[in-house]
């Protein structure tokens, strides 16, 4: 008897709920319109929440949908039907409340509800490091080590040699030593964490002095004096925004003085009338004073692009090898391993920065670690990194390469039959992408598409919203694919993509 008056109440709330939701559109319109006749017809009409449950367990056209998704998913349903009826875009009747009809949308609605949020996308943006698609791709090998740490126990905190605890860096620390030639070297969850934890760590309550033309931006609004700000560093600004000189810094030191900042301008360029200080110049200056000196690289990176014929950035082991006490870079970006901020230096600065309690609220997990560990290993041998970490062959893949793969595409979409459809090869520009190396510009090639009937803005919606979706761009009313960044095996993909839904 319980349940039963627990289920009729239940049902009752549900009608109730619904008796509502169409009184409250009827009375009052977010288009400041009053309901005319029809749509008040229409909108009572609307069958509830209730009636809509019925038809689908009779029919059960999805199999094993959890209860609260299905309602959920129904509500859904319904408010847009709503929304329909009081926007009057188009000629409506009481068949639009069909019961096969509103069980059709009642199955889309549970399958979107069922779908992952994340989820796979072509990128073919032409930016390689694209910081709202994910960043950098992991190496198949990277992923393959991933899956089987993250699917058995592991020695994340546990010293095998010894049989006791251990630390959760030292599976890092070794291979980062030996890559970039410092002392010591730790792992939190991004740069800025590596950045704020390091300056909480060394300057709390104290100055630091950086110069006026290094206080960068980085993405989601995140600015250096904001960062610092939070550490509790005090921040001393000297120069100008194009120039600076080493008697700037050195004319603002004072008993007050903690640390001496370099922030690596890797998200933008200055040119003309600038200066600035080299860092071994600062280090030279620091060691004067007795003061550690800071380099924060933003995007590092191990390899030298300057040799594949991208501009040149300063290299981890470029930095260490100044004398710098402590560099900080991302573990993604160029370096396209995961998402992790990366400290390295002198062993006395990293032991009081692994101690700081912060450090514990910025660490990373097994997957982050196993993913870095492994994406480290390739950079043992220059030419492995660059053949295999998607990233560094993205970015100097040759321009023959991106040219045979845009020709493939097109004779894919042209043997699709559409005489509608016009696919062509055009010459476009890629980018790094992720903030670094802002001026570089990579010769691509791009498809092109255009549709009779269509907009180029109307295609990219509709392959945007397919299965995968296809992230392009738009350019001289073409919707263009830029396969530095489309994979091999995605080019048939997008072929039955076109063929399937343009």
């Amino acid at each position: 008897m319980d349940n039963f008056l627990f289920f009729a109440m239940a049902s009752l709330a549900e009608t109730c709920y619904e008796a509502k939701e169409n009184r409250n559109i009827e009375n009052s319109l977010p288009w400041g319109k009053d309901v005319d006749s029809k749509q008040q017809s229409l909108l009572r009409k609307l069958p509830g929440v209730d009636r809509v449950l019925e038809l689908w367990d009779r029919a059960q056209p999805v199999k094993d949908v959890p209860r609260t998704v299905l309602v959920r998913s129904i509500r859904t349903t319904l408010d847009r039907l709503r929304i329909k009826v009081l926007a009057d875009n188009e000629l409506l009747d009481e068949t639009m409340f069909a019961e096969n009809r509103l069980l059709r949308l009642a199955v889309q609605s549970v399958n979107k509800s069922l779908e992952f949020k994340l989820r796979h996308v072509i990128n073919a943006t032409g930016v390689v490091v694209h910081t709202n698609l994910g960043r950098s791709l992991l190496s198949e090998g990277v992923a393959r080590h991933v899956a089987e740490i993250l699917c058995r126990y592991s020695n994340l905190e546990f010293d095998l040699e010894k049989g006791e605890r251990g630390s959760r860096y030292s599976c890092v620390e070794e291979i980062l030593c030996e890559i970039s030639g410092v002392e010591a070297a730790m792992v939190v969850n991004n740069n800025a964490g590596a950045v704020f934890l390091s300056l909480e760590t060394l300057a709390k309550a104290k100055e630091v002095i950086v110069s006026r033309g290094e206080l960068v931006e980085i993405g989601g609004s995140f600015r250096i004096p904001d960062v610092m700000a939070s550490s509790g560093a005090k921040l001393v600004e000297v120069g100008t925004t194009n120039r600076t000189h080493l008697s700037d810094y050195e004319g603002a030191i004072r008993d007050e003085t903690a640390l001496l900042l370099k922030v690596h301008t890797s998200n933008y360029s200055m040119v003309g009338f600038t200066a600035e200080v080299p860092l071994n110049d600062l280090v030279t200056l620091g060691a004067k004073y007795h003061l550690p000196v800071m380099k924060d690289l933003g995007s590092g990176n191990f390899v030298d692009f300057s040799k594949y014929g991208l501009m040149k950035e300063p290299t981890v082991q470029e930095t260490v090898a100044t004398g710098a006490d402590v560099v900080t870079f991302s573990g993604d970006k160029m370096l396209g391993g995961p998402q992790a901020g990366i400290i390295v230096g002198r062993k006395d600065a990293l032991e009081r920065i692994k101690k700081n309690p912060i450090n514990r609220a910025l660490r990373i997990d097994k997957m982050t670690l196993a993913a870095l560990e492994a994406t480290l290993h390739l950079y043992r041998d220059e030419s492995k990194a660059v053949s295999a970490i998607p990233t560094l062959r993205m970015l100097t893949l040759p321009l023959k390469v991106i040219s045979n793969r845009a020709n493939r595409l097109r004779s894919r979409l042209r043997k699709l039959g559409n005489d509608l459809l016009e696919a062509v090869v055009i010459n476009a520009s890629s980018r790094v992408g992720g903030g670094a190396l802002p001026l570089q510009e990579l010769p691509t090639k791009c498809v092109g598409v255009r549709v009779k009937g269509l907009s180029a803005s109307r295609i990219e919606r509709i392959v945007r919203e397919a299965d995968p979706p296809i992230i392009g761009r738009i350019e001289n009313d073409l919707f263009v694919m830029d396969m530095r960044t489309v994979q091999d095996d995605e080019i048939a993909v997008i072929a039955s993509i076109f063929k399937k839904e343009v």
